[in-house]
Formats: structure tokens, sequence, C-alpha cells
């Protein structure tokens, strides 16, 4: 058995893609981040960079004691290895897959949260911020653009890479991203949009942007004052 400690951003999203697409067993254990839940002692043990998601893993292989992992890119890889799905064993596939997942994780993903961040939820206005990280993720949406021409998915079939860049194109509308300007990008995301699994795992998931409201104080700490 799994625990996925999770919360509806874009990163614990990806995971509730793989649990819905592999049909692993598991527990989902939510996570208020802005009740500061990722801070507590007990979180820390599994996740130490008190960030979600994190996992821990009852019925490791090796038979020992449970395992807590955390970092999303690395319970996708983890997970993948685990049920044998959506990772290529061959080491040339595998490793192209591997590159996006990182492409990901370094990239797409810190700069539209970045994106994001200043636009809708800074508490004044830093127009050199919105500016430099939207020109970012206006380029990374280049790459993925043009990394999907001709390609049904980023790498072969439907990979971990596709699910943790699909979370992050989610909120295209709030990160200033119109998806008429990226063709390649619109037809790989509705493709996923449409599969069953996407489905189960955004079903009753808000748009964080959309239904964004003033955070108070207590929450605005424990969602970016902590040291």
């Amino acid at each position: 058995m799994l625990d996925l400690y999770f919360s509806d951003t874009p990163n614990g999203l990806k995971l509730r893609l793989f649990m819905e697409e592999s049909g692993l067993p598991h527990r989902l254990v939510r996570v208020s981040l802005g009740r500061g839940e990722q801070h507590r002692p007990e979180f820390l043990a599994i996740s130490p960079n008190n960030k979600i998601p994190a996992l821990v893993d009852h019925t490791p292989a090796d038979g020992g004691p449970p395992l807590a992992l955390f970092e999303s890119g690395a319970l996708l890889t983890y997970l993948a290895d685990k049920s044998g799905r959506f990772l290529p064993v061959e080491p040339r596939g595998r490793a192209e897959v591997l590159q996006w997942l990182f492409w990901q994780v370094g990239g797409l993903g810190p700069m539209a949260g970045q994106v994001g961040h200043f636009l809708v939820y800074a508490p004044e206005p830093v127009p050199y911020a919105v500016k430099r990280y939207g020109q970012e993720l206006a380029r990374l949406y280049g790459v993925l653009e043009r990394r999907l021409a001709g390609r049904d998915f980023i790498v072969g079939d439907y990979s971990i890479a596709d699910m943790a860049c699909y979370p992050w194109i989610v909120p295209h509308r709030g990160h200033g991203m119109d998806l008429a300007d990226h063709p390649n990008i619109r037809r790989w995301f509705e493709a996923i949009a449409a599969r069953p699994a996407t489905r189960r795992a955004y079903d009753g998931v808000e748009d964080s942007y959309a239904n964004a409201r003033p955070l108070s104080e207590p929450e605005r700490e424990a969602l970016f004052g902590r040291r």
C-alpha cells in the first residue's frame, strides 16, 4: 500500500494522474498548505523540504521497512519503476523520458509557478518579475510546441513526462498563455484532458487562479513566509 501526501497543486496532481492511470493501490492523505500542515514535524519526517507531494511505500520491493520519498520527479520515476509502466525499460527511451521529466521539474514548473505568483499572489505589482518570468515561460512553451510537432506525446507513448507537464499547462490562462498560439500543445493537451484517468484526477479540482482570493496573513506566512 502507498500513502500519497498531496494537495491539488500542479505538482500534487502529477501524482494523482499517475495513480489514476496505473491503478496502484494507494491512500490519499490531503495536506492543507494554507493551514501550514506541510510544516508539521510528522510531515517533515517524510518530506524534509516541507513540500508536497510525498509518498510512503509500505511494501517496498526490498521487503524492508516503509520507504518515504519526496520530490515529484523522483516519485514519478519510482512509481513508474514499481509498476513497470509509463517509463521505457530500454536505456535510450528511458533517458529521453527522464530528460523531459527533468525539463519540467527544472524549467516549466518553476517558471510557471513564478508567473502565477507575481500575477495573482504578490501583495503589490512587480512588473519586472512578471516580464522576466513571463518571457521565460513563453520560451518554454515554444520548446514544448516544437517538441510536439508530429508527435502524439512528448516521448513515444504516454509517459511520466506527459504527466509531469500537463498539470502545469492546465492553468495556462492564469499564467497569461493562450493555447491558440500553440496548436501542437493544444492538440496534446486536449488528448490528455479527454483520458478517463485525467477526468478522475481532476474531478472537483478548482482553478486556483480563477478563484483566487486575498490571502490572510497566517495563510501567506504558511505558503510563502517560512524560512
